[in-house]
């Protein structure tokens, strides 16, 4: 291959990474803005969002829609990532001003989200379904007046007694020991929203439910 061929190829390459078009496609991490909640349970959705980026080279910080956003390309799709700067209670607000402005239907809207009822390491696929008591999830469900999206849950275990505050509990932080095993269900979580919005959900579902 000459050094013609090679650049000619890496354009070719770039320009199929360079999202053309309108949005087809929203994948949303859930979370609270600011430093104070950096590295929470309740932030799991931004930080699988932010490896989501990393691995497609994008970066996720042009103020729009209550949220910050980067596009990318996901299997020939013209995707918008979003973190809403909402806080978790107002998620919908920006979700569905996102969809509502590019007309994306509720199929087309990807969220990543913390679960408390699964153990940290796991994660779960589902198509659509109810808040499971999950307030970001309430607020997008309620606002958009649809529960039929698809999102990827993120094990962050259980309260450790029935009587530990909920709240202390999410906006806690992940003790420095679950560190490895948090990149890699970051990356498990990165992989598994490449695949539906690609179109592979059962695929994704039989590789990273657990």
């Amino acid at each position: 291959m000459s050094v013609l061929d090679i650049f000619k190829k890496l354009d070719e390459q770039r320009a199929a990474e360079t999202p053309a078009g309108a949005v087809e496609f929203i994948v949303c991490g859930l979370g609270n803005p600011g430093t104070q909640y950096e590295n929470t349970r309740h932030n799991m959705g931004f930080m699988a969002l932010d490896t989501l980026a990393e691995s497609l080279n994008v970066q996720v910080r042009k103020l729009k829609f209550k949220s910050l956003t980067g596009d990318a390309v996901i299997g020939g799709k013209h995707c918008l990532l979003m973190k809403p700067t909402t806080f978790m209670n107002n998620s919908g607000e920006a979700v569905v001003e996102a969809m509502n402005f590019y007309k994306v239907p509720p199929e087309n809207l990807l969220v990543l989200v913390d679960d408390i009822s699964l153990d940290v390491g796991r994660l779960r696929i589902r198509r659509k379904g109810s808040d499971g008591g999950h307030n970001g999830l309430k607020s997008i469900i309620y606002l958009m007046g649809s529960d039929t999206f698809p999102r990827i849950k993120l094990g962050v275990g259980a309260k450790p007694h029935p009587d530990y505050d909920l709240a202390a509990w999410v906006l806690g932080q992940f003790p420095k020991e679950q560190g490895e095993l948090l990149e890699q269900t970051f990356t498990n979580a990165a992989e598994a929203a490449k695949l539906i919005v690609s179109g592979k959900t059962d695929e994704a579902m039989n590789k990273y439910n657990s």
